[in-house]
């Protein structure tokens, strides 16, 4: 891989959701789900190449990181204003922790970019602790 320069031309956006009928905290399982839009706010074409996650659950001992091509199985291409947008899943074995990473892209002259992910939380909603 050539050198990788980091870009601002991707948007990205986070939700997560708290999945309670897949957790059972009794067996220390937490699941969360969280939905990435993607968008693509540069003035060119890019292609998601591949994935890096640093997930942390609870304390620094629970820490996992994930590599991967593309996302969901995809590896798609986003042209100047486009979005893409998936939906995927963390367990922890505690009921809070934090998500952050990077995409890598490719344009189509094969030069390759980064795309920062800012650390996001993954926690029970104060409503559903009551």
């Amino acid at each position: 891989m050539s050198e990788i320069e980091i870009t601002r031309d991707i948007a990205i956006s986070t939700r997560v959701f708290y999945l309670p009928q897949e957790s059972n905290p009794q067996d220390l399982r937490w699941v969360f789900a969280y939905e990435i839009t993607i968008k693509n706010v540069g003035s060119f074409p890019l292609r998601l190449i591949s994935r890096h996650w640093e997930i942390a659950s609870g304390s620094e001992e629970d820490f996992e990181t994930v590599d991967g091509p593309g996302v969901v199985g995809e590896t798609p291409r986003l042209m100047p204003n486009e979005e893409f947008k998936y939906t995927s899943a963390a367990v922890l074995k505690s009921s809070f922790g934090t998500m952050e990473g990077h995409y890598n892209f490719q344009d189509d002259e094969e030069n390759w970019f980064r795309a920062p992910i800012e650390p996001f939380i993954l926690a029970i909603p104060s409503q559903e602790l009551n």
